[in-house]
């Protein structure tokens, strides 16, 4: 089930809605949503809920296991045995046909390659149950005794299959205890509207147009051409991932939970640190608290966890070279950027900064895209202009010009929806103080977010297969 779609907002929402709302205390309320948890995780693939309950078990027991012996060397098994199996459950599922494939071509091997279908999300829970684990060996939190209350935040269906990641100590007392507000409910709501906006509307129509250039063979694609279509799937990605996170965030509210936020208008950043600090962050702040400053030979090594940590946020993102590849790029400009420092950085002219950053960013993104790594080849022969000269390919082409010209009002309309223009209106009606702009800020934004749901569902009508790009991951 995604929330992307008709049968889900205005029908199975509405149900749990309902359900919640009318129970009375927080111990039924919690069962609802773990009932509507397992459901929307079962809705497509049945049989892999068993996995999630194994893995929320699993995780739980060892979680009190390393409660109750603080301190001891058997807190640490404990830790090790937990992560060790939520390694392997991700390793079996999500790599193993990666695997066999690379040690056929590296062995000239004929191991046959299994079929093994990767359960939605499971990136994702598994990851959560990771950082619940490793905050209980450090004693960051305590380990939770209820394991209906550790299912729920393991389970819980806003975040469940896309995130973000979140970690225990968010959301523990709302476990527990919390309350959903009228503000909470409306200003959930809007969240949510907001992301399924930037979905249906903006995301899916820049796909169609980067299917339409890149969907085939790119060999004869022009140089602006190629500019063209990396700059509309960068802004794809953005939109479909920061969309889900803003359903998964708005429909958090609703029911009381407060989710930290995953994007933070990355296109505005300066530099490629800053890039990651407003990107996924989530997961980038997993991947820094939890694995850069492991110790490697017996104590943390700065450049090389450094690369550790950008290898495995390309191998997370996918069995394929390209993330890898994709990882370690980035990894190299963080790299720079670390040796440069950032107080040089900082003298550097921003108009030039603000194009290296783009420039970097969005070649990046092609890598992301092509996971066949002949395309991926042709595509750096097209954006660099080399294929100008080896393949006689042309600086730009009337395809590519018409194409730019009929989704000109949406190509402006998504810039500049990426940037900070909807933050910096709300606060302007929310802080300037009048109670008369406070009602037509109020009045404004939920008329525009009614507008918006009835738009997104009359382009829902007719688009039966709708998943998030993040689904894969």
């Amino acid at each position: 089930m995604v929330f992307s779609s008709l049968f889900f907002l205005f029908f199975f929402l509405a149900a749990v809605f309902l359900a919640y709302f009318t129970r009375k205390n927080i111990n039924q309320k919690n069962i609802v949503l773990i009932i509507a948890s397992l459901v929307f995780y079962a809705w497509g693939e049945p049989v892999w809920v068993l996995l999630l309950v194994f893995s929320a078990a699993m995780n739980w027991f060892c979680g009190l296991l390393i409660g109750a012996n603080k301190g001891k060397p058997r807190a640490k098994l404990f830790a090790g045995t937990a992560i060790c199996i939520d390694i392997l459950l991700l390793v079996v599922f999500k790599y193993t046909g990666f695997i066999v494939e690379n040690h056929n071509m590296l062995f000239h091997a004929d191991v046959p390659v299994p079929n093994i279908v990767m359960p939605i999300g499971i990136s994702f829970f598994t990851f959560q149950a990771i950082s619940y684990i490793m905050d209980c060996y450090w004693e960051t939190v305590k380990p939770q005794k209820e394991f209906k209350k550790f299912l729920l935040y393991l389970s819980l269906f806003p975040q469940l299959v896309a995130g973000p990641i979140v970690r225990y100590s968010v959301i523990e007392k709302e476990i527990t205890d919390r309350k959903a507000s009228a503000v909470d409910i409306s200003e959930g709501a809007k969240r949510a509207i907001l992301g399924v906006s930037k979905k249906v509307i903006l995301a899916n129509s820049l796909y169609a147009i980067v299917e339409q250039f890149f969907g085939s063979d790119i060999t004869n694609l022009s140089f602006l051409g190629t500019w063209y279509t990396v700059i509309l799937y960068s802004l794809y990605v953005y939109f479909d991932f920061s969309g889900y996170s803003d359903i998964a965030i708005g429909l958090g509210r609703m029911f009381g939970f407060h989710f930290n936020e995953n994007f933070n208008y990355p296109f505005i950043c300066k530099n490629i640190s800053e890039f990651w600090q407003r990107w996924h962050i989530s997961l980038s702040s997993f991947f820094r608290d939890y694995l850069f400053y492991m110790p490697i030979f017996g104590q943390p090594r700065k450049y090389l966890n450094l690369f550790l940590v950008w290898f495995c946020t390309g191998l997370w993102h996918g069995a394929s070279w390209n993330f890898i590849f994709w990882g370690l790029y980035f990894g190299i400009f963080i790299f720079i950027e670390t040796l440069i420092g950032k107080k040089r950085m900082k003298k550097w002219n921003i108009v030039l900064t603000h194009i290296y950053s783009k420039i970097i960013i969005i070649i990046g993104f092609g890598i992301f895209y092509f996971t066949d790594l002949g395309q991926l080849g042709r595509f750096f022969l097209n954006i660099t202009g080399i294929s100008m000269i080896s393949n006689g390919n042309e600086f730009w082409d009337v395809l590519t010009w018409n194409s730019f010209l009929n989704n000109i009002f949406l190509i402006i309309f998504a810039i500049a929806v990426s940037m900070p223009i909807l933050q910096k209106l709300k606060y302007f009606f929310n802080e300037w103080g009048n109670n008369t702009v406070f009602m037509i800020g109020s009045i404004g934004s939920t008329v525009a977010c009614c507008a918006l749901l009835i738009l997104s569902g009359i382009l829902l009508v007719d688009n039966t297969n709708n998943p998030f790009l993040y689904f894969r991951f």
